[in-house]
């Protein structure tokens, strides 16, 4: 008895310290990437670091074919971009045919590709089950939220920075960038002596600087856009500028210089809002063999030391639903118990032997954590889902037993510990047959083979270690629990019988 309290608060301990995740990664052959440049690159810079990436990702002998966008429509899906992004489709050769996993493909290029210059790529192995609708440099999320993004502007870089540092961590990255910004400050009365108003200067500047279609010209065979823009050598000199010509409303042409100035700043190159709240976004990547509740751990430290409380914080995408599902998931295991208990009472018209079935419990979660800890193995969705597996397969051992010696104290009037010990005897054969059946069935999915192995491996892992575990202890545990729950009985009995007659006195 006190071996089965020694297991029950292990098992409460193992629970505590075992590292825990959310959906563990699966080869699917295909690895999806962010490209950033800088944050005032021009089209045809990003364009020429965007092919030497593209080209470094061919060169891999894992690498069937890379897909390579750039643009405002690079993230697909009609999702807002920064204009000094891009993105990669890689599909990796069949997995017969290369050495390396997806995930470890993904180090590799992660190491070759930090010697391109000029741009930043990251690179995700995407998950089973795609969770939110935010595309991010990362698996995982931080948004910051604040009324002013002034706030944002000074203490999100503090943060990234810190979350770098961290050797938990890859990838961090932020799509609050700054960028420097020209600003034209026209002096509207001189304008207006010369018949220029503003809105001929915002068209004069859409058509320099707009990519403005002006026509279409129709072939035989073919429609051709009339682009009106400035020359390219143009564009990229901020002096420029003030030597555009602007009509007047009486047709003279003005230079821009005469009532006008230019001035330059940093801003933002994109402001992104959460509801009408403004938003900055953390994206992260897990390091190698790091779990998710590791690394929010460490990150909820640095929220602590370095982000004032005016600035709202709160995890998002899988990060989020990973704070929320384990709690949900202790709640529907302890539901699965309670609904066990209740149903094994009203067949057994008991409410002692349930609990006498269920002491075999705490063993097998015991073995199936320390069985994922000893393989570095995370408790995941599905690991979890294999310990709610092990209640109902663990079970039946007490069933076999506790149904067994009940019938025999009914029916021949034998003593709990002679009944029990029949029951051992009787029904030793079959709970080893059950148990190696299940065993049998589940040893191939915890060795991980085939395509998906990645995800199911967990589930067998959770299994094998708790059946095992518990088959040793249950045959022993069970019978003794079973001997004091019956001295308990009697007890309860004669408490009930004192109280009645006390009661009729």
């Amino acid at each position: 008895m006190i071996l089965s309290f020694v297991l029950l608060f292990a098992t409460i301990g193992l629970f505590v310290a075992v590292p825990k995740g959310f959906i563990p990664s699966e080869d699917k052959g295909q690895i999806v990437g962010t490209t950033q440049g800088a944050q005032d690159t021009s089209f045809e810079a990003l364009v020429t670091h965007q092919q030497a990436v593209a080209e470094l990702i061919a060169q891999d002998p894992n690498v069937k074919a890379v897909n390579s966008n750039i643009g405002a429509s690079a993230g697909g899906g009609g999702a807002t971009t920064a204009t000094n992004s891009g993105s990669l489709f890689i599909l990796l050769k069949p997995r017969s045919q290369r050495q390396a996993s997806a995930d470890e493909v993904v180090q590799e290029l992660r190491t070759k590709l930090a010697d391109v210059t000029g741009i930043q790529v990251f690179l995700q192995n995407p998950p089973a089950i795609p969770i939110g609708t935010q595309q991010t440099t990362g698996l995982y999320q931080l948004e910051l939220q604040n009324t002013d993004v002034q706030p944002l502007q000074e203490y999100v870089p503090k943060l990234v920075e810190q979350m770098k540092a961290l050797p938990l961590l890859q990838d961090v990255n932020s799509d609050l960038q700054m960028t420097s910004q020209v600003k034209l400050n026209i002096d509207r009365s001189k304008a207006s002596t010369h018949g220029i108003t503003a809105q001929q200067i915002e068209n004069a500047l859409r058509s320099a600087y707009g990519a403005y279609q002006v026509s279409t010209i129709y072939g035989s065979t073919n429609e051709y856009q009339v682009i009106l823009e400035l020359e390219p050598q143009y564009q990229q000199d901020v002096n420029a500028l003030l030597s555009l010509y602007i009509t007047s409303t009486s047709g003279q042409v003005v230079p821009l210089k005469t009532f006008a100035t230019i001035s330059q700043d940093v801003a933002p190159l994109m402001v992104n809002h959460s509801g009408r709240m403004n938003a900055a976004t953390i994206s992260y990547n897990l390091a190698p063999e790091v779990s998710l509740g590791n690394a929010n751990q460490q990150i909820d430290q640095l929220i602590q030391s370095t982000i004032p409380d005016n600035i709202a914080t709160s995890f998002t995408g899988a990060s989020q639903v990973f704070q929320s599902s384990l709690p949900s998931l202790i709640f529907l295991l302890a539901i699965a118990i309670l609904v066990i208990y209740l149903i094994l009472g009203i067949l057994y018209e008991d409410f002692i032997h349930p609990i006498t079935i269920l002491s075999g419990l705490p063993s097998a979660g015991f073995g199936a954590l320390l069985t994922l800890i000893v393989f570095h193995v995370e408790l995941n969705v599905y690991s979890f889902i294999g310990i709610i597996l092990l209640v109902g397969i663990v079970k039946k051992n007490g069933i076999m037993m506790v149904d067994f010696a009940i019938e025999a104290q009914r029916t021949e009037a034998l003593k709990p510990a002679t009944a029990i010990y029949q029951a051992c005897l009787v029904r030793f054969r079959p709970i080893m047959m059950t148990t190696m059946a299940a065993l049998m069935g589940t040893i191939p999915i915890a060795i991980g083979f085939g395509a998906g192995s990645e995800s199911r491996r967990p589930l067998g892992i959770a299994v094998v270690g708790g059946l095992i575990f518990s088959q040793i202890l249950t045959l022993y545990l069970t019978p003794v629990f079973y001997i004091y729950m019956e001295a308990w009985r009697k007890k309860l009995r004669g408490f009930n019988l004192r109280y009645f007659f006390f009661e009729r006195a």
